[in-house]
């Protein structure tokens, strides 16, 4: 097979008129000749760092999407799964990853369960993440969270990240706002590489320290505008990643839209490609070509280096995508699932007015890092109640695990001024968190998710809506445009409830994440991650 038009080389900076052969899967001769093909030739983008639970997709059903907006490879941290089925997880990502042509190249989990402070369906220990290292395409030790641990040397934390070297393999990194002493001693104990910065300050000091940034913007979480500039100041050193992504902005774009955003910046398109390529597949070794000589043939075709509009995406010499339509079928994958809680009553959602002033989780749009305000609450019947006017509205976690009661707090700046959503993709431990304005709808809201065992959801009076989860009660096993479509009506609709969040439910997941200050709710109560305690939703 011979493809013909402009090649664009990122290994050599240039872009030449000429003819590639493909023989095999690989390329097998690369030849300059004049050509009537305005098309562009580049190397298949790469999501550097990407949580492929958080598209509540299989990895299958997320190579079918990803491939038509030129993705070939993704560097894909299974610990969502990891946190609700242990190994077992692990191996079922791995597995249905490689029945399909697209090259995942998964992590070991690092921190499962995440902390002690919250309630995880699973442990990976050392001897786990050695035999998950023994799988296909797992090079790395994915982010370790636990950055106390690593700065204080604790044994156990450095058993993992010193296998992890020994194998010959990068160690991701998880520490925001970390600088100064603090981050040298981090990333002087073998760790490579951070997504978590949002802010450039942060970015120069993890670089000039010696690690290597992933700028991140998924679905919620959005740092692009604050760290672009650093892929031409750093062109070695700078990667592209989701982090998380959610089905409907999936279906929408992928890397490729970081790509042209970056150009239009006026990034050299050179070191933009670096970065959503070459960097990233020289730091992990991963086994994915870069338009040279015998090089695996991964690659996309695009209309210009300006709109990097796909037209077609190959792997291994194989055509994936074409106009935007993905040519990998769908697998019919078994469920597997670890979810055993009963449905809860109104009752257990009172919150006691032990006092009328409460801490409060304060959301930002567009940002993992919650702020915390106090504010005084109003009571009726002894209980105190959400505030809908202000803002201020109830949020629940519940353990999905086991009968438990439920954890209860406020939280303001989601906009939602009638029912209530929830979720069971809650990081890390997925128990299902829920807000909403009033007791009933976010009753309702939580045990729609029980019923499935697992999934998002949406309750406003009689109103109940449901996109079901059952693999893992994170993700579906069904066709991923078809719960792209019926994730996107949901979303939609809590937006019209009044919800003023880019990214609602992505949002909602992020309050539950423990390891991202300030103030968050695990199953087990209000936590200040600044402390790294739990703390009281009362303040005298």
């Amino acid at each position: 097979m011979k493809i013909e038009g402009n090649i664009v080389d990122i290994v050599n900076k240039r872009t030449y008129k000429g003819e590639i052969t493909i023989l095999n899967g690989k390329i097998s001769a690369i030849r300059e000749c004049e050509t009537d093909h305005e098309q562009f030739i580049i190397p298949g983008f790469i999501d550097a760092h990407v949580h492929v639970e958080s598209s509540m997709l299989i990895p299958s059903e997320f190579a079918r999407m990803a491939v038509c907006h030129g993705s070939v490879a993704t560097i894909s941290d299974p610990h969502e799964i990891g946190n609700v089925l242990g190994k077992g997880g692990v191996e079922y990502m791995v597995n249905n990853g490689f029945k399909t042509p697209f090259k995942f190249h998964f992590g070991a989990p690092s921190c499962v369960p995440a902390t002690i402070f919250e309630t995880a369906g699973a442990e990976i220990t050392l001897d786990d993440i050695e035999e998950i290292f023994q799988l296909p395409r797992v090079n790395y030790l994915a982010e370790m969270m636990n950055f106390p641990g690593v700065l204080n040397r604790d044994p156990e934390v450095m058993a993992k990240i010193n296998l992890a070297i020994k194998l010959g393999k990068q160690v991701d990194g998880h520490a925001p706002g970390l600088m100064g002493e603090d981050a040298k001693r981090y990333i002087d104990a073998g760790i490579t590489t951070d997504h978590e910065c949002f802010s450039k300050p942060e970015a120069v000091n993890k670089l000039n320290h010696g690690m290597k940034i992933i700028i991140r913007e998924g679905s919620a979480a959005k740092n692009f505008e604050a760290l672009w500039s650093l892929i031409d100041e750093f062109p070695e050193d700078v990667m592209l990643c989701s982090d998380d992504k959610h089905p409907n902005d999936l279906a929408v774009g992928h890397i490729n839209d970081l790509a042209r955003r970056a150009v239009s910046k006026g990034c050299d398109v050179f070191n933009v490609l670096r970065a959503a390529s070459y960097n990233p597949i020289k730091h992990y070794k991963m086994d994915v070509g870069l338009l040279q000589l015998n090089d695996p043939a991964d690659f996309c075709i695009v209309n210009n280096l300006v709109d990097f509009k796909v037209g077609a995406t190959y792997i291994d010499g194989n055509l994936v995508a074409q106009n935007g339509k993905t040519r990998i079928n769908s697998i019919k994958e078994e469920i597997v699932n670890n979810f055993s809680c009963s449905e809860i009553g109104l009752e257990q959602l009172r919150v006691d007015a032990q006092s009328t002033n409460v801490q409060v989780i304060c959301v930002e749009d567009g940002q993992l890092i919650t702020t915390k305000e106090i504010t005084e609450l109003t009571v009726v019947d002894g209980a105190l109640v959400p505030n809908v006017a202000e803002d201020i509205l109830k949020i629940a976690v519940v353990n999905r695990y086991e009968d438990a009661p439920p954890a209860l707090g406020f939280v303001k700046n989601f906009g939602l001024k009638h029912g209530a959503i929830a979720s069971c993709v809650a990081h890390d431990s997925h128990n299902i968190i829920a807000v909403g304005t009033n007791d009933k709808d976010l009753c309702e809201a939580i045990n729609a998710i029980v019923r499935e065992k697992g999934g998002v959801s949406l309750a406003n009076g009689d109103e109940v809506s449901t996109v079901a989860l059952p693999v893992a009660g994170i993700m579906s096993n069904l066709d991923g445009y078809e719960v792209a479509e019926a994730y996107e009506k949901l979303d939609l609709r809590s937006k019209e409830l009044g919800v003023t969040l880019a990214a609602p439910y992505m949002t909602l997941s992020f309050c539950a994440l423990l390891v991202i200050p300030k103030l968050k709710l695990s199953d087990k109560g209000l936590f200040d991650g600044e402390k790294f305690c739990f703390t009281s939703i009362y303040v005298d």
